[in-house]
């Protein structure tokens, strides 16, 4: 079944790719496989479980696929977040809605008003996009657009209502949508029994348990962002019941042609400005992959020497950031805890 939920499929989400890194064992348990279309990208379940088939399961992650997108999907014209986003101010959200709300608004909290889901419109007016041109943007056109972007700027009533100060202010939860839809397969899947699993939605992972291959923790590899037409992978790190998520610029870009920087769709809320940046990944391990989506996108945006603060006095994350050094070339920064051994 072919959703639609095609607002997920943004760059600031498929930069850095991944890959299961499966080692063989001469015992494997029973294991299944579950992938397909949905949200606008590719998933894939890996699970074990002695009784429970694909057939059982395919029927039920339709249906939650369903309910996500007529919440969440600016491409549904009658979901939940397009009403709002027409100016609906009397509908009453669904609990994804409201999840996915609350933790913005943690995240926004913490990351200093980095994270925003109402810059949505200023992504666009850059064309960053999928399938736009890049544009130039006039001073003109970011201080009326930053009128109507700002997080502070709405609320979520006790009424499970949601209030905007400007009717025209644009919701995209693109940044935490597709990490809060791995969250609620995972949790599914939990409330089947399974004990050991992995879920993955166009990059975004929740490993439980092992693989039954290796009877190891579950080995996931990030994409070199300086590879050419073979793919490579810079790193593997190990999900110990952990999730994973990955933001990068270096697939759509221009460059600013005084600092032959990337000036990439990490916008930043405050000014309106696409941020020349040498940062070209980060990815972020947090006990769910809500968390770990939304901070990855964060830390796009945030100068580096702050988002590494930010990381070192949260202890639930860990990060990983690729940065392009012009005179020292691709450089690799961690925080104090993020796994290196692999």
């Amino acid at each position: 079944m072919q959703l639609i939920f095609k607002d997920f499929k943004r760059f600031s989400k498929l930069a850095v790719g991944l890959l299961f890194l499966w080692n063989c064992s001469s015992e494997q348990p029973t294991s299944q496989q579950l992938q397909g279309y949905a949200l606008g990208t590719s998933y894939s379940l890996t699970y074990v479980s002695a009784t429970l088939s694909k057939e059982d399961l395919t029927v039920e992650i339709d249906s939650l696929f369903q309910a996500l997108n007529q919440s969440l999907s600016t491409y549904i014209p009658d979901s939940s977040i397009s009403k709002i986003n027409a100016g609906d101010s009397l509908l009453v959200v669904d609990e994804h809605f409201v999840n996915v709300y609350q933790k913005a608004s943690e995240v926004w909290e913490r990351s200093s008003g980095y994270f925003d889901p109402t810059v949505g419109a200023l992504v666009n007016a850059y064309g960053f996009g999928p399938g736009k041109q890049l544009n130039q943007v006039s001073q003109k056109q970011r201080d009326s657009l930053l009128l109507i972007t700002g997080w502070s700027k709405t609320k979520l009533s006790p009424q499970h209502r949601v209030q905007k100060k400007y009717p025209n202010m644009y919701f995209d939860f693109n940044a935490i949508a597709k990490g809060y839809a791995v969250d609620v397969l995972a949790n599914f899947l939990k409330s089947k029994g399974v004990k050991s699993f992995l879920v993955e939605i166009g990059g975004e992972i929740v490993a439980q348990g092992k693989s039954p291959r290796s009877g190891q923790f579950w080995k996931i590899a990030i994409d070199d962002p300086q590879q050419g037409q073979e793919r490579k992978f810079i790193r593997t790190v190990t999900l110990q019941n952990e999730a994973l998520a990955t933001s990068g610029n270096y697939r759509k870009y221009a460059i600013d042609e005084a600092t032959g920087l990337r000036i990439a769709h990490s916008i930043n809320p405050m000014t309106g400005m696409a941020i020349p940046s040498q940062v070209l990944s980060a990815s972020v391990i947090a006990p769910d992959c809500m968390t770990a989506d939304a901070y990855a996108t964060a830390l796009m945006v945030m100068p580096l020497e702050e988002s590494k603060k930010l990381i070192e006095i949260s202890p639930e994350l860990e990060a990983y950031w690729i940065v392009s050094n012009p005179d020292l070339g691709l450089i690799e920064v961690f925080s104090s805890g993020f796994p290196k051994g692999d």
